[in-house]
């Protein structure tokens, strides 16, 4: 159950911010040795007034460390090691012994060593192979009570390892459970962790909506069947839970793909096109929330599905140009400024489809060289390809190394003969037949030919002679 599953893992460690947790862990020791100075080096103490002298004495004096916080940093350091060297068993040796530090009666310790035990435990546990749920539960609630501090964000996490391995009555007690805490001034000041509580509960309500809702026959043949009209308001009953929660996670700025397109899909099926469209445009363009191009994907798909205008449609695609030149419905984009035949549409999709080929992962991609010599071959008619020629100014300097360089023209010709024959029909129109891409009879094209026919005549005789 708890193999490497570093992908769906939702407890792997960010080295960076465990080296962060460990170094303001290590550093306690030094600031609790700091403190008596800072007292005694204070301006008043009693009402008498500083001595440098005495300042300038206790700065020569070394910094002790007690035998109690060495062997916690020389444990610290081999769990650290451990860990990174994937060496799950030894790190559960060593976490037993770190336990101790939570009997450290420091401020600085008690903050931080929770914290450390709650990450460094969980990462330990998932790699365990023979770990079990039961272990993940008992050793979570164990520093919910400890760590007050972070009781939410545990809860968060242990409420997100249930839900992966499908235990969902588990996982809604859960979070549940942590949207009904309350601990004094510390509830307070959390509202954003609050808030995402909610919103997970909101999702996992609409995961249950997703549920009853495959579990419903398309077309009720029996109106009076109760089971089936019980079904149904069972799953109005969590779309209306799940709204609100979702709704309120939706006003706060931020990334909420999950949310987002779980809402769509709630209010797409409930034929509620309106809300779903405000919804959709307010995580585009609202400017309170960062930019992020999956807005613009979600709003594009919910348009097309919707029979939108080709207007509409490319008014979308346009900001998503501007945000990811080289997102996939850049083809799509391109399709529909060349369907329009404006000027000014031609004009632009020369420049998107010129733009996609500038990466690398587009470079051997047959859609992007048909669709650029499709805008190649209607420009020649309409008498504009200079637009073409306003791109090609900008990349002749590397373009012909990138894209028609002998290697590639070889490789092509090998491997992909779609792509070579598309390829030379770009290279023709924007090198002037100077490239090997299209060379007439006699050139490279031939040669490669030739040489092809040559090995494979080589290969049959081989074959007749094993024979």
């Amino acid at each position: 159950m708890c193999g490497d599953q570093n992908r769906n893992s939702v407890w792997n460690i960010k080295q960076g911010d465990m080296d962060d947790l460990c170094a303001e862990l290590s550093q306690s020791d030094q600031q609790d040795s700091l403190d008596d100075e800072q007292q005694i080096c204070s301006p008043e103490i009693g009402g008498r007034p500083h001595l440098p002298l005495l300042h300038s004495f206790k700065e020569t004096l070394p910094r002790r460390e007690t035998g109690f916080h060495k062997s916690s940093r020389i444990c610290l350091t081999k769990i650290q090691e451990a860990l990174f060297k994937h060496r799950w068993e030894e790190a559960a040796e060593y976490m037993k012994n770190y336990f101790e530090t939570l009997e450290d009666t420091t401020v600085r310790k008690q903050t931080v060593s929770p914290e450390v035990i709650w990450r460094m435990g969980s990462e330990i546990l998932h790699h365990l192979p023979n770990a079990k749920l039961e272990d993940f539960n008992s050793f979570l609630e164990r520093l919910k009570n400890i760590g007050v501090k972070n009781f939410q964000k545990m809860c968060l996490e242990h409420f997100f390892h249930l839900l992966l391995l499908g235990k969902f009555d588990d996982a809604k007690r859960q979070v549940s459970a942590v949207e009904n805490w309350r601990y004094g001034k510390l509830t307070a000041s959390q509202p954003q962790t609050a808030k995402l509580i909610q919103a997970y509960h909101g999702y996992l309500g609409y995961l249950t909506w997703c549920a009853l809702k495959a579990a419903i026959s398309d077309t009720v043949t029996d109106k009076s069947d109760n089971s089936d009209v019980a079904e149904i308001q069972e799953m109005h009953r969590y779309f209306r839970q799940s709204s609100l929660n979702l709704q309120e996670i939706l006003k706060q700025p931020g990334v909420w793909d999950p949310f987002v397109l779980g809402y769509i899909n709630m209010l797409d099926f409930y034929e509620n096109e309106s809300e779903a469209l405000k919804v959709l445009n307010e995580y585009a363009y609202d400017n309170s929330f960062p930019p992020n191009p999956n807005a613009h994907v979600y709003l594009y798909q919910f348009l097309k599905k919707h029979q939108a205008s080709e207007k509409t449609l490319m008014a979308v695609l346009r900001i998503l140009h501007a945000l990811v030149p080289s997102h996939e419905l850049m083809l799509e984009f391109s399709s529909l400024l060349l369907k329009s035949g404006e000027s000014q549409h031609l004009q632009e999709s020369v420049k998107v489809i010129f733009s996609l080929l500038d990466y690398s992962s587009w470079k051997n991609n047959p859609d992007a060289w048909i669709c650029l010599g499709e805008i190649i071959k209607l420009l020649k008619k309409k008498d504009c390809f200079h637009f073409v020629d306003e791109e090609w100014k900008l990349r002749k300097d590397w373009w012909p190394t990138f894209h028609f360089s002998t290697y590639l023209a070889r490789q092509d010709f090998k491997e992909n003969k779609e792509l070579f024959r598309r390829k030379s029909f770009v290279a023709a129109a924007v090198m002037e037949n100077k490239s090997v891409y299209c060379s007439q009879k006699g050139g490279h094209c031939q040669k490669l030919k030739k040489k092809t026919k040559k090995e494979s005549k080589k290969a049959t005789k081989r074959k007749c002679k094993l024979r």
